[in-house]
C-alpha cells in the first residue's frame, strides 16, 4: 500500500513540477493515438457504411473477421508491421520503423476492427429505409452519409472512445515498431514497462496514474458530448 501511495505522490510530483521528459511523452502518447483513431474512424466508417447500407454478399463473413478483429492480439499486430516496414520489407524504402509514424500505423491496425465492428452495429440500428427516403428527399450520397451519421452518433462516439482505449493502451506493438526510443518514440505504456523492468515501481505505478488520468480525460471530454448531444 505504501508502494501504491508512494507512486501516487510521485505522479502529482512529476505532473506539477513540470517535468519535461514526462510532458514529452504524454504529448506523443496523445498524438499518435489521436492520429491513429482518426485514421481507424475514416477507414472504419467507410466498410461500416458499405456493410450495414448496401448488404453485400458475405456481410456475415466480413462482419465476424471483424469483430475477431476486436480481439486481436497487439503482438501479432506489431511483428505484421515490423515486418512491412523492416528495411527489407515492402515499405522499407518509406524508413519509418522505430518511428512515431510507424506506432500510429500499429495503433491504427488494432483500433480499426473496433471502430468498424462498432460502427456497423450503431448503423444497423437505424430504420432500413431511412437512407432511402433521404436519397428520394434529393439530398446526394455523401450528404446522406452525414445525415445518417448524425442519427447514429452516439453508438458511433461510443466506437470512437473505444478505438481510442485500444489505441492509447497498448504497448505490445508499441514497443516492436517503435523501439521505445527516448525522445522519440517513448509513449507513456512503453515508458511504464521500461520502469518496471528497471525494478524502479515507484515512477511506473506513476506514469500508470498520469496514462489513467489521460484516459479518463479524454473519455470524460467525448462523454461530456455524446450526452450533450442526447439531450438535444
Amino acid at each position: 500500500m505504501e508502494l501504491i501511495w508512494d507512486g501516487i505522490t510521485e505522479a502529482l510530483r512529476l505532473i506539477f513540477s513540470g517535468d519535461a521528459e514526462v510532458y514529452e511523452i504524454m504529448v506523443l502518447s496523445l498524438a499518435v493515438s489521436a492520429a491513429a483513431t482518426g485514421i481507424a474512424l475514416v477507414i472504419g466508417l467507410s466498410i461500416a457504411s458499405f456493410l450495414a447500407f448496401r448488404a453485400p454478399p458475405g456481410r456475415t463473413l466480413a462482419l465476424s473477421f471483424l469483430n475477431s478483429g476486436m480481439a486481436l492480439p497487439p503482438v501479432v499486430v506489431g511483428l505484421v508491421v515490423a515486418l512491412m516496414l523492416w528495411r527489407t520489407g515492402p515499405l522499407g524504402q518509406l524508413h519509418l520503423l522505430y518511428t512515431p509514424a510507424a506506432i500510429v500505423i500499429a495503433q491504427a491496425v488494432i483500433a480499426t476492427p473496433i471502430v468498424t465492428a462498432l460502427s456497423v452495429v450503431a448503423l444497423q440500428t437505424l430504420h432500413p429505409k431511412l437512407r432511402l427516403q433521404v436519397l428520394a428527399l434529393g439530398a446526394s450520397r455523401w450528404q446522406a452519409a452525414w445525415l445518417l451519421f448524425r442519427e447514429a452518433r452516439l453508438p458511433l462516439l461510443a466506437a470512437v472512445m473505444a478505438g481510442f482505449g485500444a489505441a492509447i493502451s497498448e504497448v505490445g506493438a508499441s514497443i516492436m515498431v517503435g523501439g521505445n526510443i527516448k525522445g522519440s518514440t517513448r509513449t507513456l505504456t512503453t515508458a511504464t514497462v521500461l520502469e518496471t523492468s528497471q525494478g524502479d515501481f515507484e515512477t511506473a505505478i506513476a506514469l500508470s496514474f498520469i496514462l489513467l488520468a489521460l484516459v479518463y480525460a479524454v473519455t470524460l471530454t467525448f462523454t461530456i458530448i455524446q450526452q450533450r448531444r442526447r439531450a438535444s
